[in-house]
């Protein structure tokens, strides 16, 4: 090898590591693969632990408030027939429902759909299945007058009842004392809304959002990691594990053809006309529902595991 040559190769090594030197300075540094989340830090990112109680700034809790609202839930003498009550469609040991497909009113009057379970229900965006009570105030409120809950012919009649039933007269004024005329229909949903509002139903899963990772089985957080997984989390997050808002049950299909239901509901559109309002439905909250079968709008699936099913084929085809 002549001079030139070597001197050459020398060049060419500088050279070399001159640049292997400024591409190690000059490259950005590397992004370092953040680990993923742990299912308990997942859970979190989804869904909330509940609160102690369900009161808001617009409908506080005061003790009067809650003791008559608690009284009225279980008092069927203001319905029609003497015979219905918020708790015959609301029941306690039925963890707040009646376990019917469709509920019966006031001179066995059918409902036209589900009672979903009262507990947490104040959590929710709205209430009824399609939406057309914007609380449980109004929903409270209104049932007076249902056709098909306590079939009154109108307001009147009841605060005709209420201030001739021994006790309520003095109940209200204590409930609502700045009201000069304190019993009327607004103000027996404001009653039943505070106690309903009582109603939260805590459980293991709460625990487990709060930090205590054994509070739920082994089995239980296989399935927790399913149902993020799989996107059940898209409808089914937040406080009451949904409620939040209205999807079309049966998106590429039609509903009934699963569910093999006896008649059809276009859901919200009977409230609004509009038609893209067509079979959409308020999301049910997900809590307690192991135990408040049957389950959809209509009662249509008797079971959990055929509820869940059914609900993945509505929306696959």
């Amino acid at each position: 090898m002549n001079s030139h040559s070597f001197t050459a190769n020398k060049q060419l090594a500088r050279w070399t590591l001159g640049l292997a030197w400024a591409a190690a300075v000059l490259a950005p540094p590397a992004q370092a693969q953040e680990p993923e989340p742990s299912l308990p830090a997942k859970a979190r990112q989804w869904f909330s632990p509940l609160p102690a109680d369900m009161a808001t700034e617009e409908f506080p809790l005061t003790p009067a408030r809650v003791a008559l609202g608690r009284k009225l839930f279980f008092d069927p003498r203001l319905s029609l027939d003497g015979t219905v009550s918020c708790a015959t469609c609301h029941r306690p040991a039925l963890y707040g429902t009646d376990a019917l497909a469709k509920s019966i009113g006031v001179e066995h009057r059918p409902n036209p759909r589900n009672a979903p379970t009262v507990l947490n229900a104040a959590l929710q965006f709205k209430a009824h299945w399609i939406g057309d009570r914007a609380n449980v105030e109004e929903q409270a409120m209104k049932s007076l007058i249902g056709n098909a809950s306590f079939g009154n012919p109108a307001f009147a009649a009841v605060a005709g009842k209420l201030n001739t039933l021994p006790g309520y007269s003095a109940e209200f004024k204590q409930a609502f004392p700045n009201d000069p005329e304190p019993v009327k229909p607004e103000n027996w949903g404001k009653a039943l809304g505070a106690y309903e509002r009582t109603l939260v139903s805590p459980s293991p899963f709460d625990a487990y959002l709060k930090g205590d990772d054994k509070a739920i089985s082994p089995q239980a957080r296989q399935g927790l990691k399913a149902f993020i997984d799989i996107g059940c989390v898209s409808c089914h997050g937040g406080v009451a594990i949904g409620g939040a808002g209205f999807r079309k049950f049966g998106i590429f299909g039609d509903y009934w053809r699963e569910t093999a239901s006896a008649s059809i509901d276009e859901g919200r559109f009977n409230e609004t006309k509009a038609p893209a309002d067509k079979y959409l439905f308020k999301v049910p909250g997900l809590r307690n529902v192991a135990m408040t079968p049957p389950y959809f709008h209509d009662g249509s699936v008797s079971t959990a595991e055929n509820r869940g099913t059914e609900r993945q084929r509505s929306e696959d085809f």
